[in-house]
């Protein structure tokens, strides 16, 4: 094995910038990691190289730890994207630098010097400066200077993103033949997928400092496992079905998978489906599809990319189907589908703008519906009953992985008390682990949802208490909370607070996606100060209100809208007492300027003063995930006890 990462971190004050990434590359292997811009890549390499130190975690490269080696003793050859050359030094002076500084015997630096020449195609200019070269030119003479040290690895960050496409492709191909010449194992970092595609063995995905999947080009985009790589390689639609045996249906159509595709089931029922643009047919008529129809749309865009046409076309909604990509607009209960075809299938039937066209599914790809994933945390007290009795109630309901994590206690006590409450909240859930860990809350809390984030992270809670552990919970990842109020309290009635706007969709989606599973009605609140409003301001909250609506009758919860006027604060509290809610959900606020989650205002004011409702807090998508690390205590806790 050429190179191996186990479980690095690295973070920069309170951003974790790579999350616990294990990885491994084989010998001669060219190994791409593609993310979009800040996921971490770059992060990785640099500490493969020795560039940045991580926090945790170890590196081998051919089977030698050098964690804490320097650059220097590492042997590994690096080659950037501004291609980092000595200007005043010509094409041979620059690859020889690294000999020379070794102390190479001139001979044999000259020697390698007119071999790497070759290699990367430049004999004859090795008397010219950079500046003399082309864009292209110059990161050969990077690379160049990078393999003149024969290095044990190849690292290449983004190395052809300056060069216009023509060259780029040029310059893939050489790499590519480089690379399978010398048989060195190499990483490149892109955020370019077509790069990726055309260069790799392999492709590492990362998201947000995580490894989210690892798979040859063919696999991640035809087989991918899961929703984020389906959507993210290239362009991919996604409805949520019911599964039937080893088949999968989409309203009234059913289709056959592999077994190795039935065994991802979730336990209830679900499944995602995947079908490329390139996996549409598209007919006049439904009997000439040659394949399993899907419905009968119209055509709302039409493009062209020179091999193929691109067409979106927009479906009535399919009874017991879900639209997840392309993403439909808010409220709007339709299907949107991408598809794509070559020119004689555009010439044979030609489609306009508005034209009805029947669609059909040559082949499909299933993913297991990655379902809820919650995470209980109890210390034992009286308190944290109310987080055990609801959180095992909402995890069998919602066929949920649940994480019980017992915190603050001896550790021998606290195993005994989470086996008998493991007892208490019996079967039903689709997995239950038990942890314990004697650091307190936020600490114990942060290190379970580094290892294994969660999609909600469960509290016992009292109105007294306040909310200033709640904050430092939300500061931990992109996990939603719930503070369960009471033992035993089911949920019925939920009232979700929400303001009109992006943030305020992303609330009304997971209250849907959480409020399905307990046949729960909800009730969707907006609250205008008082005072002359503009009919525009109005008919806005009136139409992202009813928008709301139809999206939680998508989800299949039972919902209404209330618009009120007057003091925020008031005004929901009357909601609450007149409409005996069990759940009220509100989203965070934006984060204050040093990217901190504060309750302070309408959701303080209103938890102070609500005694018997649970309280679920929603992180919107559009805010950015730090972690509680400054603390100087939290700091010397995490630190001592890893």
């Amino acid at each position: 094995m050429s190179i191996l990462l186990e479980n690095v971190t690295k973070r920069y004050g309170q951003l974790i910038v790579v999350n616990d990434v294990s990885l491994e590359v084989k010998d001669g292997e060219f190994f791409v990691l593609l993310g979009s811009s800040g996921s971490g890549k770059t992060t990785v390499l640099n500490i493969i190289a020795g560039l940045v130190q991580s926090d945790s975690g170890r590196i081998l490269l051919h089977g030698r730890e050098v964690s804490n080696l320097p650059p220097q003793k590492r042997n590994t050859g690096f080659v950037f994207q501004n291609y980092a050359l000595f200007e005043y030094m010509t094409v041979a002076e620059n690859i020889e630098f690294g000999l020379e500084v070794r102390k190479v015997e001139k001979k044999i630096r000259q020697r390698k010097r007119d071999e790497l020449l070759e290699l990367v195609g430049l004999v004859g200019l090795g008397n010219r400066l950079p500046r003399q070269l082309s864009g292209g030119q110059q990161q050969r003479v990077a690379l160049a200077r990078a393999l003149a040290l024969e290095p044990d690895v190849l690292l290449l960050d983004e190395p052809l993103g300056a060069l216009d496409a023509k060259i780029r492709i040029e310059l893939r191909r050489s790499l590519k033949k480089i690379q399978r010449e010398l048989g060195v194992a190499a990483i490149l970092v892109t955020h370019d997928q077509e790069e990726a595609f055309d260069l790799a063995d392999r492709i590492g995905v990362m998201s947000y400092g995580r490894l989210i999947e690892v798979g040859t080009p063919q696999d991640l985009y035809q087989r991918p496992q899961t929703e984020f790589v389906a959507s993210f390689l290239g362009t991919a639609n996604i409805l949520l079905g019911q599964t039937k045996g080893e088949q999968i249906q989409i309203g009234p159509h059913v289709f056959n998978l592999t077994d190795e595709a039935a065994a991802r089931f979730s336990p209830d029922g679900r499944a995602q489906v995947v079908f490329r643009p390139e996996d549409i047919a598209l007919a006049a008529e439904k009997d000439d599809l040659g394949c399993t129809p899907l419905g009968e749309g119209v055509v709302t865009g039409l493009g062209f990319n020179g091999p193929t046409e691109n067409i979106r076309l927009e479906l009535p909604a399919i009874p017991g189907a879900r639209a997840i990509a392309p993403a439909v607009p808010f409220g709007n209960p339709n299907i949107l589908i991408d598809a794509s075809r070559p020119p004689e299938q555009s010439t044979a039937f030609p489609l306009t703008v508005n034209q009805k066209a029947w669609v059909g599914i040559r082949r499909l790809h299933a993913l297991s519906h990655p379902g809820l994933h919650f995470l209980v945390a109890t210390d034992g007290s009286l308190r944290s009953q109310s987080a055990l009795s609801l959180g095992g109630y909402l995890a069998r309901m919602a066929h949920a992985r649940m994480t019980l994590l017992g915190v603050g206690k001896e550790q021998a006590l606290l195993e005994a008390y989470l086996q008998d409450a493991r007892k208490q909240i019996g079967s039903g859930m689709a997995s239950v682990e038990v942890r314990t860990d004697p650091a307190p809350a936020p600490v114990s809390i942060a290190k379970s949802v580094q290892a294994n984030p969660v999609d909600l992270v469960i509290l016992g809670w009292r109105p007294i208490e306040g909310l200033s552990l709640a904050e430092q919970i939300l500061q931990l990842g992109d996990h939603h909370l719930l503070l369960a109020a009471h033992p035993g309290v089911r949920i019925e009635k939920a009232l979700v607070c929400v303001a009109s706007g992006e943030p305020g969709k992303d609330d009304v989606l997971f209250a849907g996606r959480f409020l399905r599973h307990f046949g729960a009605s909800a009730t969707l609140l907006t609250v205008l100060a008082n005072g002359p409003a503009r009919e525009s301001q109005t008919s806005q909250v009136e139409r992202f209100l009813a928008g709301g609506v139809h999206t939680l009758e998508m989800f299949g919860v039972g919902a209404q809208s209330k618009l009120r006027r007057g003091n925020s604060h008031k005004e929901i509290l009357q909601e609450i007492k007149e409409g005996q809610f069990d759940l009220v959900i509100m989203g965070t606020p934006l984060p204050e300027q040093d990217g901190r989650i504060s309750l302070n205002g309408i959701v303080e004011e209103v938890a102070r003063e609500t005694e018997n409702c649970s309280f679920l807090i929603v992180r919107s998508n559009h805010h950015k995930s730090i972690t509680f690390f400054d603390k100087p205590e939290f700091k010397y806790k995490v630190k001592k006890e890893n």
